[in-house]
């Protein structure tokens, strides 16, 4: 054999391991939430007709409805079409807004709030899931003993204290074991749907979706509220959409096909064979599958399978949050990389606090997993049909197609999506509007900082000197030019055509300028990662100036420190311990009659007061850094 045919056969096998490595990653992380489901949704979806008993069409029908709903919103929207709808490798509601931005500007602001409303519904759904997902899988031990049944709250208020305090640690070793314990989970719950097929073989009949849409058009008012629970069985779609970076389209779609989808089905498959022997097992179809013997294990099995839901949720919201900092949609908060290798693991104190205290005051308020299905739903179809709404755009922008070809392949999609919508809406008065809540104010903070920024822009911008003939005027010789320092002074700035008002306020108090000035502005592109080649534009203004840009990917660390190499290969060259980064710091004062409202006033520099400092956000050398105030009246 050649030496070229066996590195042909060692890179094939190495290709291999890889691939192998990313499908039982996405087995782990993707559809972590998603395999879930079954815990729940069958036992909701039953729930409205359990007081009179349920018969055999309404069995099949649901089980058809919710398998033929995974085959549509799943496979056939995000598995097959959303997944190559990517900015760059990137997925994920605000990645998509990100590229409809960067291609065109058309209806800007109606996209604008259609991101925000998905990002925030997918917060709302980031603190639902760990909640009810635990809650589901201990409410389990119930039936091993009702001995435990006192303890299944305080057991689920410690795991999720033990949870989130793990996060500041990261989850890089952790997420080792997510992927075999989720495939375990997976083949656990296909053979439990597996062994009840043969129960009463009439289930086979859910495969066939007229069964699905007779079920709809004869179930009438409570049919409606029927497709809020039967939407559970989808619950984590997004969260698939968000994960594509971290896995690539192909590993996730062969696990979805190869692992998640078969065992999915078969499940739902058996517990609807399970409750047409046995209609007494609507109480919880899914645990009654397992014979006793199995059930503790079983038991320990879910609520393993439901902390790495959580896990994978909780994940999503970090990195949506980073998106939304970099985007402009929320104000700059500390962000620290759990690990050296994996950009997507991070952690988000400030978000990760305050999804613990969602997730602790729902678990408080609603106590079971029964009260707290009737909160959930909204927020995930919400999110959905947003995405919808954005993909429509993104066929048209990106793709090309034009508007009725669009709207062909959408429209019957998005009706779907709605009446799943409106389903759910009808569970607004008993819990529905936890959800709304959530995300209902997530929105106006990110509506606020975004709006509040584009204010303190503006006046910034209308008060500065233009920064040519600033430097032109400055540069000329006369009696009254301030006196030159050695070394290099870098002043951040937003602007990269007005003078910084840090420079001028140097200059007002110190009367000093050093021998060497730039003007460094950090941007963000509206797509993932920028190459090194990209990351730095020089462009010398004079003798003394300089303006520099920084520019990096919304999913990117925008660390200052390390691109500072990038500026000497291309030509600038900073010696560090003779640099000053000089940086303003301005305190905000509200009036009502020249900006914001007052309640919008105060939420921004509420929202501004939490900010992290700009050095710290943008690792600026500790003992390097400067920092001059001012107040602004906005």
């Amino acid at each position: 054999m050649s030496a070229t045919t066996t590195d042909d056969a060692e890179r094939s096998h190495h290709g291999q391991q890889k691939f192998a490595t990313l499908l039982l990653g996405a087995v782990g992380v993707v559809y972590g939430d998603i395999g879930t489901s079954p815990l729940y949704a069958f036992r909701e979806a039953l729930r409205p007709f359990s007081h009179d008993g349920v018969t055999p069409h309404e069995v099949i029908g649901l089980i058809s409805l919710m398998i033929w709903t995974l085959t549509i919103i799943v496979t056939f929207k995000y598995v097959l079409f959303l997944l190559r709808a990517d900015n760059e490798g990137e997925g994920g509601t605000l990645s998509l807004l990100a590229l409809l931005m960067k291609k065109t500007s058309r209806h800007a602001t109606i996209f604008f709030f259609a991101g925000i409303i998905g990002a925030a519904l997918f917060i709302g759904d980031a603190m639902i899931t760990p909640a009810l997902s635990v809650l589901s899988a201990l409410e389990g031990l119930k039936l091993v003993t009702p001995v435990f049944t006192p303890y299944i709250l305080p057991v689920a208020i410690v795991i999720m204290l033990l949870l989130f305090l793990v996060q500041s640690v990261g989850t890089a070793s952790v997420s080792k074991l997510f992927g075999p314990i989720t495939l375990v989970w997976f083949i656990v719950m296909g053979l439990g749907g597996l062994i009840h097929l043969a129960d009463d073989p009439a289930i086979f009949a859910a495969l066939n979706p007229l069964y699905a849409f007779d079920f709809i058009t004869h179930a009438g008012l409570v049919g409606l509220v029927v497709l809020g629970a039967v939407f559970l069985t989808v619950t984590g779609a997004e969260a698939l959409y968000a994960d594509l970076g971290h896995f690539g389209r192909k590993p996730i779609q062969a696990a979805w096909f190869a692992v998640v989808f078969p065992s999915l089905a078969l499940n739902y498959l058996g517990q609807g064979g399970l409750v047409l022997a046995n209609p007494a097992a609507i109480s919880d179809p899914f645990f009654l599958m397992f014979p006793e013997w199995a059930l503790l294990p079983v038991v320990i099995l879910a609520t393993a399978a439901t902390i790495i839901a959580s896990q994978a949720v909780i994940t999503g919201a970090f990195s949506l949050a980073r998106q939304a900092i970099h985007l402009g949609f929320l104000p700059r908060l500390e962000i620290s990389f759990t690990s050296a290798s994996n950009t997507g693991q991070i952690y988000v104190p400030a978000v990760n606090m305050a999804l613990l205290l969602g997730v602790l005051a729902l678990i408080f308020t609603f106590g079971s997993s029964e009260a707290l299905a009737t909160a959930y739903g909204i927020s995930v179809t919400g999110a959905m049909v947003v995405t919808t709404i954005l993909s429509f755009q993104f066929l048209r922008v990106v793709w090309g197609w034009n508007v009725l070809t669009a709207a062909a392949v959408l429209l019957p999609l998005f009706i779907l999506e709605s009446v799943f919508l409106g389903a759910n809406l009808l569970k607004i008065h008993d819990g529905g509007y936890v959800p709304v809540l959530i995300a209902g104010v997530l929105m106006i903070m990110m509506w606020t900082w975004k709006k509040g920024t584009n204010l303190v822009r503006q006046k910034a911008a209308g008060s500065e000197i233009p920064l040519l003939p600033f430097i032109a005027s400055i540069e000329r010789k006369s009696d009254h030019a301030p006196v030159q320092v050695p070394g290099t002074a870098i002043f951040l700035s937003s602007l990269t055509d007005v003078t910084p008002g840090v420079l001028l306020h140097n200059l007002k108090h110190n009367r000093v300028l050093h021998a060497r000035n730039v003007i460094l502005s950090i941007k963000t592109a509206p797509r993932p990662y920028v190459p090194d080649s990209d990351r730095v534009t020089i462009e010398r203004l004079s003798d003394r100036f300089s303006r520099i840009e920084l520019l990096f990917g919304f999913m990117e660390d925008q660390n200052v420190t390390k691109a500072l190499p990038l500026c000497r290969k291309a030509g600038f060259d900073f010696e560090i311990m003779s640099t000053s980064f000089y940086l303003g710091r301005r305190k905000l004062v509200g009036d009502p009659n020249t900006g914001l409202p007052a309640w919008q006033d105060r939420l921004f520099i509420a929202m501004a007061s939490f900010a992290i400092d700009p050095s710290d956000y943008f690792q600026l050398p500790s003992n390097r850094v400067v920092e001059l105030g001012e107040q602004m009246v906005i």
